[in-house]
């Protein structure tokens, strides 16, 4: 008996806990308190919908539902002091000695080393930064919007800007402008080369209405095109129409990379030089890089490509520079093996409509035991104070651009004019980087060689992966990699697209997607004709991403980055070296049928 009361008491206990977890269940859902239902965003929110017909049970129409908040994305940390990482010695790195005053050296565990030095006012210096230089993440790398910079920041990984309703899947040339060509160098230059990515750039009001704009265009909300091109020019163009907003500015010499528009909104455009002679004009000169005051299109700043403390005396600039906009300072990477960073000092004053620059320059010169070869062509990339780039050699660096000395080192074996790309990713920071067949290849070593695609920890150097395609080499025209590779966003997160030119012959090429985790191939696609253009990742409205990339036929391809498969395609004219921006739905892009194309896509 007093076995069985003890029974019934417990199961009394039982019903009425159970009673209570159940309403206590209840309450807490209504109210939206149920981890992993509504703060975790596990199952979806459901709101009751109102109803008409007034039957029993029926939310009222004047209530309004509850609504569960949006978790609220972290603030975006932009100080350079809480950015900056005080990165400890890599794995790799065996010692770092002092050769001279200011001059050192570190060795590295596979045999490399690198000896470098710090110069100010061209004297070697004990190099101590004045102020922390950090770059935040690439979403907020510019002020502006539109794409200011090559792949429109320093991650190089934003080709395209804003939103667009893709359904059509056709491409549409809505506009085009003649422009011209050079000879020289012993060569023909014809409208756009490689890289020469357009700048589009949607002025605010207030800035719009101090620059030497035409009045047709004053009052207008205004998407610019400003475009350096081969023929020596910089132009001017109204993204919707393609007409002529502002006289261009006369350069005279061919322009091969990318400008950038400085990332504050601040009227002052950025370039340099490909070549410094032009037979067409029968005219040379001194390599410079310029900024522009496009207030009034006037120079406000140069300095020298032929520099006296380079090891190179080649002064081309096809790198494309960045500004951190937090410190006012200008990064820039020279074919003569310097890296420049300059403490601009700039005053701008938007309702006097002036502004004035104070540069003072710090120089980074080094030399590898990998090569001797010196340059950089491509455009590096940014990590807060890390900065990535490969030289004309084959020396992949990772360079502290806050206390101006190498982190790490490695042997891509060849040149890589194609620029790294960088993702943050669950498990760390990777960068993804691809080189070309030229010097494993040159006075008659080999006929091909692989073109090897990488990806590397940012933060120590090691290899993740390598995938290789074997590529033709070809005097002048380089086979391998040289379009910088599509980093996939959202839908297409997994994979990375990159063009390979001549894996065939010494025209053709191939088109590949490789999954990121692991370097394995997803989808490979023939090309008729090889790529030097940089694709580009355009997402519709439905979130369905789309690709496209242009080639030597002269075509511009939509394409789905899913499977590689063209879902339209548009020619151009002429061989297109040029990577293409993306504002909204209009593409634009310029071709060696020297003209210049706004492209709808539909």
């Amino acid at each position: 008996m007093a076995r069985r009361n003890r029974h019934n008491k417990v199961k009394v206990m039982t019903v009425v806990f159970l009673i209570s977890l159940t309403a206590l269940i209840g309450l807490m859902a209504v109210q939206g308190r149920i981890p992993g239902i509504n703060d975790w965003g596990i199952f979806p929110a459901v709101s009751p919908t109102p109803s008409t017909t007034g039957a029993p049970g029926a939310t009222n129409a004047s209530q309004t539902p509850t609504q569960t908040p949006k978790p609220t994305p972290p603030p975006e940390i932009t100080d350079p002091e809480k950015l900056v990482l005080n990165v400890s010695d890599p794995p790799s790195l065996v010692n770092k000695t002092a050769v001279s005053a200011g001059t050192y050296r570190k060795k590295y565990q596979d045999g490399g080393s690198i000896t470098y030095s710090v110069f100010q006012n061209d004297k070697v210096v004990e190099y101590k930064p004045e102020y922390t230089l950090a770059f935040p993440s690439d979403r907020a790398y510019s002020e502006l919007e539109g794409v200011s910079a090559f792949r429109g920041n320093h991650y190089r990984n934003a080709p395209s800007y804003g939103s667009r309703d893709i359904k059509e899947k056709k491409l549409e040339i809505i506009w085009e402008q003649q422009v011209g060509a050079i000879s020289a160098a012993n060569s023909f230059w014809p409208g756009s080369g490689w890289t020469g990515q357009p700048l589009l750039i949607h002025w605010p009001e207030e800035i719009r209405s101090i620059m030497n704009i035409d009045p047709n265009f004053k009052e207008k909300d205004l998407t610019e095109v400003i475009y350096p091109i081969l023929d020596g020019n910089i132009y001017f163009f109204d993204l919707e129409s393609g007409r002529p907003t502002r006289p261009k500015i006369k350069l005279g010499f061919s322009i091969k990379g990318t400008g950038m528009v400085d990332p504050r909104g601040y009227p002052l455009f950025y370039t340099g030089m490909g070549l410094n002679s032009n037979s067409t004009a029968g005219t040379s000169t001194s390599f410079k890089y310029r900024i522009y005051n496009l207030i009034d299109q006037t120079e406000l700043f140069s300095f020298p490509g032929k520099d006296p403390i380079a090891y190179r005396s080649w002064g081309a600039t096809d790198s494309s520079a960045v500004l951190n906009r937090q410190t006012d300072t200008l990064i820039q990477a020279g074919e003569n093996g310097l890296i420049y960073k300059i403490k601009l000092n700039t005053k701008f004053d938007a309702k006097g409509g002036t502004v004035s620059l104070s540069p003072k320059i710090t120089k980074y010169r080094y030399k590898s035991s990998y090569s001797g070869d010196q340059g950089i062509e491509n455009s590096p990339a940014y990590y807060r104070n890390l900065m990535f780039f490969v030289d004309n050699g084959g020396t992949l660096q990772c360079l502290d651009i806050n206390k101006m000395e190498p982190v790490w080192i490695y042997n891509v074996q060849d040149d890589s004019d194609s620029s790294i790309v960088i993702e943050e990713e669950e498990d760390g920071v990777f960068l993804y980087t691809a080189n070309e067949v030229d010097k494993r290849c040159a006075n008659g070593k080999a006929a091909k060689a692989p073109a090897n695609i990488r990806k590397f920890n940012a933060l120590t150097g090691e290899l993740v992966w390598q995938k290789d395609y074997t590529a033709f080499y070809r005097y002048y025209i380089n086979g391998g990699v040289m379009g910088t590779p599509l980093i996939g966003k959202d839908d297409i997160a997994d994979r990375i697209i990159v063009p390979i030119c001549f894996t065939g012959s010494e025209l053709d090429g191939t088109l590949v997607a490789l999954d990121k985790k692991t370097g394995e191939e997803i989808w490979s696609r023939h090309l008729d004709h090889y790529s030097w253009s940089s694709p580009v990742g355009i997402k519709s409205e439905d979130g369905k991403t789309y690709g496209l990339f242009c080639d030597y036929g002269g075509y511009m391809h939509l394409f789905d980055p899913m499977t590689g498969e063209d879902l339209d395609k548009v020619s151009l004219g002429g061989n297109i070296e040029s990577s293409p921006s993306v504002y909204n739905d209009i593409a634009v892009v310029g071709s060696y049928a020297q003209k210049i194309f706004g492209v709808r896509i539909k």
